[in-house]
């Protein structure tokens, strides 16, 4: 199953100045590019078995905002801990909250 990318994440990676695509990547989501076309990331979780995991528009779309929310709470919390910039430059974590939650 490929995952199809949501007008939501569209929308935060035109906010964030990048290009999103869909990974070539079997156990990832998305590819994050740059304005010129060079790879920055490969973001979100897809299983062995090739689905992937839910995503914050993933859950508005199946459970409305409030679940959808309560799950985006939880995420950001298990992530807090993740780097978000190295060496100045954004993390596939920061992509992924920016893109994803």
């Amino acid at each position: 199953m490929v995952y199809k990318i949501l007008p939501y994440s569209f929308k935060k990676a035109k906010e964030e100045g990048v290009v999103i695509k869909a990974s070539i990547n079997p156990l990832k989501k998305i590819d994050v590019f740059d304005k010129d076309g060079v790879k920055l990331a490969s973001v979100g979780g897809v299983r062995k078995n090739g689905i992937p995991y839910n995503d914050y528009p993933t859950y508005i779309k199946k459970s409305g905002v409030v679940e959808a929310d309560k799950k985006r709470k939880a995420y950001l919390k298990r992530h807090a801990k993740n780097a978000k910039l190295k060496d100045g430059k954004r993390t596939p974590s920061y992509f992924a909250d920016v893109l994803l939650w």
